[in-house]
Order: C-alpha cells, then structure tokens, then sequence
C-alpha cells in the first residue's frame, strides 16, 4: 500500500487555440478570446503548484487545429513547462484533435517526447504508466484517441461496414485494457485516462461527433472496481458516470472554457482528486470563465416591435466584456423594422454580440426562377434550406458537416 493518498488534478480539452469571438490583444497581438482559455489554463497549474497535487493529468485535445500555430503552441508550452520546472509528473494524453492529420507525421504533443522534457510523460499509445516511471505510487493506463481509420487499413477489414470497423477497434481496445488491468500492481493506485466517449455520456456542444461514426468505450470497461479514478477527455460536458458514487468515480471534467453558445449554460472546470487503493474522494473546482449570454426575444406586435426587443435586453452592466447573442424571432415582413445600430451601441462593450433572426417563412421555401433545382446537389439544397431557416453561419457548417457524413454513409452502404 502507498503511505499517503495520491493527490491529482485532471483536466481536458484545453482547445487554446480557439478564437470564435472577439477581437485581437494590442499588447499581445493574440485574440482574446484564446487569452481567455490561456488565462484558464493559468488557473489550473498554479493550482496544481500551489495545492500542491502529485500528479497532473491531461485526457488529450490541447488545441482545436491539429496543426496548431507555433505561436500557440509557444504558449502550451510555457504552461507545460512551469508543471516540470516544479517537479510535477504530468501526462498529456493525445485526443483527436492532437492527432496529426497525415500518416506518419508528428502530433501536436510529440516535442515533449522528442525533448525528453522532466516529468512530462506523453501518451500516444494504449500501454501503462507504472510508479518507477511516474516517480509517484501510482499506476496509468493510458488511451488515446483511437482512430477507426488505422483499423481500415488491416487487410482483413478492407471490405467490412463501418460499423464492424468500430465494433472491431472497441474489442481491440477493451482487450488491451482489461490485459493492462491484469498485469497492474495490486498494491498501488490504478488510473485509467482516455480519451473517447463512453456508453451513456451526455454530449454537449460536441454532440455531432455521435451517431455511430466513433469509437465508444463500453460502461463495463471503465467501471471495473479494480480500477480507482477513470480521467476522461473528449466531451465539453462535466458529467461523473458513476451511478451513486460507486467506486471507481468515471469522470468528464468538460473543456476550460466555453466553445460557443451550446455551452453558455455549462460551468467550466477540472477536477482534483484523492486517490487510495481502492478508495477516491473527488471533486470538481470551478474556474472563472468569460460569460455568455443568450438571450431569445419574442415580438407581439409590428408598431411596438423595437421598442419590445429593447425592454427585453439585459442590464448594461452585465453586458461587459461577455460574448452576447440576439435571437430575435419576427415575422419577415418585419425585417425593415430592425434597427441594428440600436443593437450594436446597446452592446457596444460587450467582447462580441450576433443578431441571429428567426424569420417566420412561408411554408415552401423558394428558391427563385433562376436557381434551376435539378442542377443543385443535395448539399447546395440543404445549405439553401439552413439559410433559410434563419440559421447563422456557424450552425450551417456544422449541418452540412454532419450531412456530408451521414450522405457518405448512404453511399458506402449502397
């Protein structure tokens, strides 16, 4: 048994290079709003320097882009570095979004290893972490993001469904895991990190990633009792999968900071644990993000119609700084109504404001008499369909990316 508990802190899904909203530093020349994941991650190492924790754990996804800027990746860096020049061991777990997009070149997290940085572990490939290398009482195993394409590329899966594809890599997974369970000491803390999603998770604004095009970890897998903490990465959502507290606690911290709008209700944070031999106490520590607000207006009638979206706008000061949204739903007859400047002054310090319009249509949509329907693909026809639904343009990209793989699935299978 090890003398005392094992302390750690885990965290994912740092994303820092994201910038949806907002402008650009004057001093930094970086965009605020990838100061503002940068300023979360400041708050999760200088709490594991001055907890101070033994073990930092990463579950993959330090960036958005899988060929992140060097400039960004400066900035990992530096964070990266003030967890080994205070001798804590940390192991960052590849995610998807670390992954390098061709064959055969480095991921995002590969300097660490290539450096032989001190007490900085990476993980990008399904194997344990045991006490001697570590330097602490404890025990990872570790699961990055496994990707269906590798498994494609066996010969004996060359003509197989997706489907089977993924069912092929999940026992492939699951027969690694349950060996390294085995082969584990049983006197020492046993960790499992991954990065993927688990049967009964809730996604958040990640949720498109699902219907069946992933790899999925099975509730029986992460919830083996011999196991003491399962770290998780990859859903945006803090969720624990353990029903009542059971042992061992199968946990989501959610990303650090807010992606976009499908998060603005989502407190952001990580987590710091308590670890014994079977035994975990765990608990989830907010951190101080940048606000979002949402806000729907509803218009009754056409002669008070600005007048009642001003009435139903948030107090001034609560606008500061945040990263607003307008939706304004209103018949499209009304739409010379609208005074946007009004709207822009109302908001002018806020970080960002968007006006999303929800026009009430007619029930056909029309396309125009020069748009000759039979000449569009079935693409050209849904975007025309979103745009017409009053989606914004983010919303319509991550509808047509969803289309495009489900059409690709149809094809595959006809």
């Amino acid at each position: 048994m090890s003398e005392k508990p094992l302390r750690i802190l885990h965290f994912a899904d740092a994303h820092i290079d994201i910038a949806n909203y907002g402008r650009h530093d004057p001093h930094t020349a970086l965009p605020i709003r990838v100061m503002d994941f940068l300023a979360a991650l400041d708050q999760i190492v200088e709490t594991a320097v001055s907890e101070p924790v033994d073990l930092v754990i990463f579950a993959g996804d330090a960036y958005k882009d899988r060929n992140p800027q060097p400039t960004f990746q400066r900035e990992w860096g530096k964070r990266m570095m003030r967890l080994s020049q205070a001798g804590i061991p940390t192991l960052l777990l590849v995610g998807n979004h670390d992954v390098s997009p061709a064959a055969g070149r480095a991921h995002t997290l590969h300097e660490f290893a290539t450096l032989d940085v001190p007490h900085i572990h990476v993980a990008d490939t399904i194997r344990l972490f045991g006490p001697e290398e570590l330097g602490v009482p404890a025990q990872i195993i570790a699961v990055p993001w496994v990707s269906a394409s590798r498994f494609m590329a066996y010969e004996e899966l060359a003509d197989k469904a997706r489907e089977d594809i993924l069912t092929a890599a999940e026992d492939v997974v699951a027969e690694r895991v349950n060996g390294l369970i085995a082969a584990a000491r049983p006197d020492l803390p046993l960790i499992l990190t991954a990065h993927a999603s688990v049967q009964g998770a809730v996604f958040g604004s990640e949720r498109t990633v699902m219907l069946g095009h992933e790899l999925v970890l099975s509730g029986g897998l992460v919830n083996d009792r011999r196991l003491d903490y399962v770290a998780l990465g990859h859903i945006h959502k803090h969720q624990c999968l353990s029903a009542n507290g059971s042992h061992p606690p199968v946990v989501y911290p959610g990303s650090i900071e807010r992606i976009d709008f499908g998060e603005a209700k989502e407190q952001k944070g990580f987590v710091l644990a308590t670890i014994s031999r079977g035994q975990t106490q765990w608990r989830f520590q907010k951190l101080e993000t940048r606000r979002f607000i949402d806000i729907k207006i509803d218009t009754a009638s056409a002669d008070t119609f600005m007048a009642d979206i001003m009435s139903q706008l948030p107090d001034p000061e609560r606008v500061k700084g945040a990263i607003c949204r307008v939706q304004l739903n209103y018949p499209r007859d009304w739409e010379p109504l609208l005074d946007e400047n009004a709207l822009n002054d109302y908001f002018a310090a806020a970080l960002s404001m968007q006006i999303q319009k929800h026009r009430q249509l007619e029930n056909r949509v029309r396309l125009g008499d020069t748009v000759a329907v039979e000449e569009m693909t079935a693409a050209d026809l849904l975007s025309t369909y979103w745009r017409t639904s009053g989606l914004d343009e983010a919303e319509i990209e991550a509808m047509q990316a969803l289309a495009a793989e489900v059409i690709e699935q149809l094809t595959d299978n006809n």
